[in-house]
């Protein structure tokens, strides 16, 4: 892992101890700091960050609308949100945020999440969420693909089906295989199942497949077209 990181915060002690955690990981470099939003734009343009660990309430151009600059930059950096209030990091992700971390933020989180945002091959940033979004009302609420069983295509929206429940988000099935069809299979035209979440796959009288999912109640049948293919992913 190989990492430039710019710290943006308002106050001096966490941008400190944003430093130091950063002294602690292999691979990540704190290139420079600041206190504000416009600062931090300054920076971004002369250093080329990889990653901006970005406060969101500051005085001036908030986190926010930081984030909404940095994306405008030729190269834009991965914007990485902190903040001591979740409420804030669910609604960060509406600019597009490459993730979020809480205050006081641990250095076990921050490496992973670098870990996850570090090249995977010279010049080929691995670009894939950790979290898809789905809103409800002025919020965005944070779904981790760890805890998600299935999408299910439904009129013009995707219903995903987790842990917490089920919600409704705008990806498209096609983008959301393309995204994570290493850890998903598509089962018929109009569902993607999680691989590490399917508890068994039966066959019933007439010869029709259904998957049953681990900790989720009722069957998925499975299409005869994409049978084969279901079968292989799951041995």
């Amino acid at each position: 892992m190989s990492l430039r990181v710019l710290v943006v915060d308002d106050e001096a002690p966490a941008r400190l101890r944003l430093r130091e955690l950063l002294g602690e990981i292999d691979g990540a470099e704190c290139i420079g700091e600041a206190g504000g939003g416009d600062a931090a734009l300054d920076l971004a343009r002369r250093l080329h960050p990889d990653v901006v660990l970005l406060d969101i309430r500051m005085p001036g151009p908030d986190g926010l609308e930081t984030a909404r600059r940095l994306a405008m930059l030729p190269t834009p950096p991965k914007v990485v949100f902190t903040t001591a209030f979740e409420q804030h990091a669910l609604a960060a992700f509406d600019a597009d945020a490459a993730g979020y971390l809480l205050k006081p933020v641990r250095r076990e989180r921050l490496a992973a999440l670098l870990q996850r945002l570090a090249p995977t091959s010279p010049g080929t940033p691995d670009s894939r969420r950790v979290h898809v979004t789905a809103r409800l009302r002025e919020q965005l609420r944070l779904i981790p693909i760890a805890e998600v069983y299935c999408f299910q295509a439904e009129q013009k929206y995707t219903v995903v089906r987790h842990r917490g429940g089920e919600d409704l988000i705008e990806d498209s099935l096609r983008s959301l295989e393309e995204e994570f069809g290493h850890l998903f299979v598509r089962v018929h035209r109009k569902a993607l199942v999680a691989i590490d979440k399917v508890e068994s796959l039966d066959k019933d009288d007439t010869g029709q497949l259904f998957l049953t999912l681990r900790g989720n109640s009722g069957r998925l049948p499975v299409s005869r077209r994409l049978a084969a293919e279901v079968q292989r992913r799951l041995r």
